[in-house]
């Protein structure tokens, strides 16, 4: 039996909206299958999708991307240009270091290098 990662889906309430935040941020062409669901092919790497749900976020993440970036201030200046609002500063220790970020949901990612 082989199973494959087929998408990774994000629970939000504007599919349309955030799926543009992670087109723009990773490339890729947003698409709107319907007003309930959006998704994008990030090159190089799997779908991510977004489908609208009727509760807020509540809590942190309990699954977050790690995006490695060879110009972490560029990175994160990008994704605040997009919507996304650091939280925190710069973590640092002996394997790299790494910023969390929240894109326009409130959805927790980091950008790492090391």
């Amino acid at each position: 039996m082989r199973v494959q990662v087929s998408e990774l889906v994000f629970d939000c309430s504007d599919p349309a909206g955030t799926v543009r935040f992670w087109a723009a941020l990773l490339g890729g062409a947003p698409v709107d299958r319907n007003p309930s669901w959006s998704y994008v092919d990030v090159p190089g790497w799997t779908r991510l999708a977004f489908q609208r749900v009727p509760e807020g976020k509540s809590a942190k993440n309990r699954l977050h991307l790690d995006l490695r970036a060879d110009d972490m201030d560029a990175a994160c200046a990008r994704a605040e240009e997009l919507g996304a609002v650091r939280v925190g500063g710069r973590v640092s220790d002996p394997q790299g270091a790494f910023q969390v970020l929240r894109d326009v949901e409130g959805n927790e990612f980091c950008f790492v290098d090391g």
